[in-house]
């Protein structure tokens, strides 16, 4: 009999490219997929233990599936990915409904922990860290024109604020041989898009070659025929160099976007943080960016709420925000996380005065992007389609300033509908509900 198996995926796209992984060991060993777990005879939730929002939802989903085991719809329960990982001692014990733990070390032994639990064998696996997989056979979860290019796993930062080097272990690069080999299978699959994807992406290399080698990685995917957009998340502003900067304004597969996780500009905080830098020499980092790349994306997170963080700090914190004009922003209420070294500092702030910030600091954002996209009239704009809104008539997709899952859309109507994975020029004539909004025109270039 060949059993089903279910996978719900959380967290972010180096969570999920583990999770693409898994899915191919499990087809391979000749498991059924099923789309939506809750029909399945196996239910896997790869979680992510994060923050405290991002372990709440996995607990969350792993409830419901109780559920539905208690009706007999689902005969098991795995529990992978980062939860798993940081808490692998506890699951099994306060939720005795989960009939298996794999660490991510375990995501190769995949199809044997399912075989087990299926057995009624209650069953807990944590190799090495190093044991995660990173290369291989991937099911993809994300449409094929789009796919995450995972160049490096776990991160030596140490932040104080962070608990992702205990979960994930040291920073470690794949080969650049190997990365290369997989994105020209991603191509040959249909990719128009590749999104390169680590806790640090510019950091690439510096364990395995001595040196940041993004730079020249980024050249050799650059030569691959099939994406026309590269994309670069997670890169960190210690180790952003002019090397980097020219190769993305100098080559044209490379999306004038830049993912730079900044977290704060006070001084005070960002030492506590355990991170570089100050509000000057941010600023400055900012400017050199922007002359380096014309027209580049700026994407950055920040943290609100941090432990000591005064009302003048938080004033200095919004008022980089207003004078930076990121075009992408997501700011987050500090995470009091158990095991990290600031969740000990003094000073630590209520919740809600947290999440009020975080709210302020977002509001301010969204009021920035407004005005951008109605800076976008009568510009034209070359769009990745990815689907058609029969309510509204309008079919959608992104812009090269827009990533997967994480940004805005881009609508616009078209006198034939361009299929899902292709591109369009879309000339800019208004916003709906802050996105902007226009209508295809003759293209420019083939897609």
């Amino acid at each position: 009999m060949a059993y089903s198996v279910g996978l719900v995926n959380l967290g972010c796209p180096k969570n999920q490219v583990d999770a693409e992984l898994m899915l191919a060991k499990l087809l391979r060993a000749g498991y059924e997929l099923k789309a939506d777990a809750n029909e399945a005879d196996v239910a896997i939730v790869n979680t992510c233990g994060f923050i405290d929002a991002a372990k709440r939802e996995s607990i969350g989903e792993i409830l419901s599936l109780a559920e539905r085991k208690a009706e007999g719809r689902v005969r098991a329960i795995v529990v992978t990915g980062c939860l798993a990982e940081r808490y692998r001692d506890q699951i099994l014990r306060e939720l005795p409904e989960v009939d298996a733990v794999a660490g991510i070390g375990a995501d190769g032994e995949i199809a044997e922990v399912i075989e087990r639990a299926l057995r009624g064998e209650k069953t807990e696996r944590f190799p090495d860290k190093t044991a995660l997989p990173l290369c291989g056979e991937r099911r993809l979860l994300t449409p094929r024109y789009t796919a995450y290019l995972k160049i490096a796993e776990g991160c030596d930062s140490r932040c104080s604020y962070c608990a992702i080097p205990a979960i994930r272990g040291k920073y470690r690069s794949r080969a650049m041989e190997e990365v290369e080999a997989e994105a020209r299978a991603l191509a040959a699959g249909g990719a128009k898009e590749l999104v390169l994807v680590a806790q640090d992406t510019s950091r690439y290399g510096i364990d395995r070659y001595g040196a940041l080698m993004l730079p020249e990685l980024l050249r050799r995917l650059c030569r691959i025929g099939g994406p026309e957009w590269i994309r670069i998340l997670y890169a960190y502003p210690d180790s952003v160099t002019d090397e980097l900067l020219g190769t993305i304004a100098g080559e044209t597969k490379i999306v004038k976007y830049l993912d730079l996780p900044l977290q704060h500009c006070s001084a005070r905080i960002l030492k506590a943080m355990r991170r570089a830098g100050d509000r000057e020499s941010l600023d400055a980092l900012i400017r050199k960016i922007r002359r380096a790349v014309p027209g580049v994306v700026l994407r950055t997170t920040l943290i609100a709420g941090f432990p000591g963080e005064t009302e003048e700090e938080f004033d200095e914190l919004c008022a980089f925000v207003r004078e930076n004009r990121f075009e992408r922003l997501g700011c987050f209420a500090y995470s009091q996380e158990e095991g990290t070294a600031a969740a000990g500092l003094p000073g630590q702030i209520e919740e809600d005065e947290r999440r009020r910030r975080a709210r302020f600091v977002a509001e301010i954002q969204m009021g920035i992007v407004l005005e951008q996209n109605e800076a976008l009239r009568g510009r034209t704009l070359r769009v990745l389609t990815e689907g058609f809104d029969a309510a509204e008539g309008l079919c959608w997709g992104r812009s090269a300033a827009d990533a997967p899952e994480i940004d805005g859309r881009v609508w616009f109507s078209a006198a034939e509908k361009p299929a899902p994975g292709r591109f369009a020029d879309v000339k800019i004539t208004g916003c709906i509900d802050g996105d902007p909004a226009g209508e295809a025109v003759e293209r420019r270039g083939g897609s």
